[in-house]
């Protein structure tokens, strides 16, 4: 089991994170190109797979990222049906609900038809699963946390991995120490090629992304104050699937001056991340495990909107990472409004050169 055709099987898992499964799926391919297997003198290839979700937002066909790029990458993917524990009651709490005992006889058939060497897990709900048949199975399970806390279905695939490597060194009290590895939080190389800015871009442009989904409430508070926003701003903002059209057609009713200052996207392709990262001078952005690192490497001033109904507030505690660096300044979902968010805005532009990337070089 775990090899076919001299190819090594692994399984990613996940339930967010895609942008951590591109990175380990590019060292992967990187490593195949380097390795020569020493008995045939063939290349060493691997056989990668992944199981996830294949909806972004429940109930709604909106594909998730790793549906949409990892195939790209020669990744097989693999929906799995499942569900989750939801913090709001809406009309697909019990339907999710239901669905959860039958994410686990759906991890069966499909590691059973895969029969991977290792799994890797990173973390969410449709990979707990994966981890806890895995286990039964005897595959070995590797998983990856990627936040300052821990998320919960990592909490409770802890017990069933053999190995928890962890991004940050404040998430080992959550888990066992016997078998926990600090390796930090992989990260696109396109992503470590970007170099700080040294000079503000006139007008300054202003980078609004809320993860790979969007943030609607982010939306809503940045709709009231967008045309007084694209005064002083060039404007890029990922909005996610649900809030596109809205914004599309916002766009159009602006004037051509300010029409031009602003681009609109449903989705921003991991391809594309850098070259947009290089352009922007400011970013709003929610607190992501993935989200953080980023910005660390590519020091771009930041106005940071956690997610606040997290089990152990993991995005907060990322967010005072960026504050506590001095690159970025924390605007709690509770204080969220147009105005708000308009005062942060430009307390950041008015401090840039503190808070920018060339600034701490320089200390």
């Amino acid at each position: 089991m775990g090899q076919a055709n001299g190819k090594t099987k692994i399984v990613l898992t996940g339930g967010h994170a895609g942008t951590t499964a591109i990175s380990v799926v590019e060292e992967l391919a990187k490593e195949s190109s380097r390795y020569k297997r020493s008995l045939q003198g063939l290349p060493y290839r691997w056989e990668i797979h992944w199981i996830g979700a294949s909806s972004a937002v429940e109930g709604k066909k909106v594909a998730t990222l790793e549906k949409r790029v990892l195939p790209r990458m020669g990744v097989s993917f693999h929906s799995i049906l499942t569900g989750r524990l939801q913090k709001k009651w809406t009309v697909h709490t019990l339907p999710s609900i239901l669905k959860i005992p039958l994410g686990f006889f759906h991890a069966v058939f499909l590691l059973l038809k895969i029969r991977p060497k290792i799994i890797l897990s990173f973390g969410g709900f449709a990979a707990l699963p994966v981890v806890v048949v895995g286990f039964f199975l005897r595959i070995p399970v590797i998983i990856h946390e990627q936040t300052v806390a821990v998320g919960l279905a990592n909490k409770f695939s802890s017990f069933f991995a053999r190995k928890i490597t962890i991004s940050r060194d404040s998430s080992r009290e959550f888990f066992p120490r016997g078998k926990t590895v600090l390796v930090g939080n992989p990260v696109m190389t396109s992503i470590t090629k970007v170099l700080p800015k040294t000079k503000l871009a006139q007008p300054p442009t202003l980078l609004i992304v809320g993860g790979s989904r969007g943030a609607q409430r982010i939306n809503r508070a940045l709709e009231t104050v967008l045309d007084e926003i694209l005064d002083k701003f060039f404007v890029i903002h990922q909005t996610g699937e649900p809030d596109y059209q809205r914004f599309s057609d916002l766009k159009n009713s602006f004037p051509a001056k300010k029409k031009d200052r602003y681009e609109v996207y449903n989705f921003i392709d991991p391809a594309e991340i850098a070259s947009v990262y290089r352009k922007a001078d400011i970013v709003i952005s929610r607190s992501g495990a993935n989200t953080i690192s980023e910005l660390l490497i590519i020091q771009r001033p930041s106005i940071l909107i956690p997610i606040p109904w997290t089990r152990y507030d993991e995005q907060t505690k990322n967010a005072k990472v960026v504050e506590e660096a001095g690159l970025g300044v924390v605007l709690e979902e509770k204080n969220l409004s147009g105005e708000h968010l308009m005062k942060k805005l430009l307390y950041v532009l008015d401090n840039w050169g503190k808070m920018s990337g060339q600034s701490l070089c320089e200390k």
